[in-house]
Parts: structure tokens; sequence; C-alpha cells
């Protein structure tokens, strides 16, 4: 899956192994959220939305613990 603003594929950010999260922008926040829910992959949404340097507003996604990253991240990769 393409993220909207930047163009580039939306990817699952691993820092921390054991709690992968994805940044996205907050207009396909409801397509993401469909997307997972569709899988079966727990997630909570971050309650606090923000804008970098006036961009648009980006959500946090972090996905549920014991969460496989490359699981999820193959699902975005196949929806384009």
């Amino acid at each position: 899956m393409i993220d909207v603003t930047t163009k580039k594929p939306l990817k699952v950010s691993t820092e921390d192994p054991a709690r992968p999260y994805l940044m996205l922008p907050v207009s396909q926040l409801d397509e993401i959220r469909r997307l997972l829910d569709s899988h079966g992959i727990r997630y909570s949404v971050d309650e606090l939305m923000i804008s970098w340097e006036g961009g648009p507003e980006e959500a946090t996604i972090a996905l549920g613990s014991g969460a496989d990253a490359r699981a999820v991240q193959a699902i975005l990769d196949r929806v384009g």
C-alpha cells in the first residue's frame, strides 16, 4: 500500500521488535483499519495525531503484542 503523502510504500516499523507500528496519513486510517480487521490483526490507534512542519496529520497504529511484522508488511505490499 502506498502512502498518499509520500507516494512511497507504507512500512511497518520494527525499531522495537516487540512493538511494531505503522505511521500513516490520517486520510488512510480507515482503510488500514479495515485491512487489519479483515485479517484479524490486533492493533491500537494512538489518540494523538501529529503534523510535522505543517504537513498532513499522521496517525500511529501500534500492532498487537506478538504481532508478526513481516506478515503485516506482506499484507500491505499485496494491496499495492
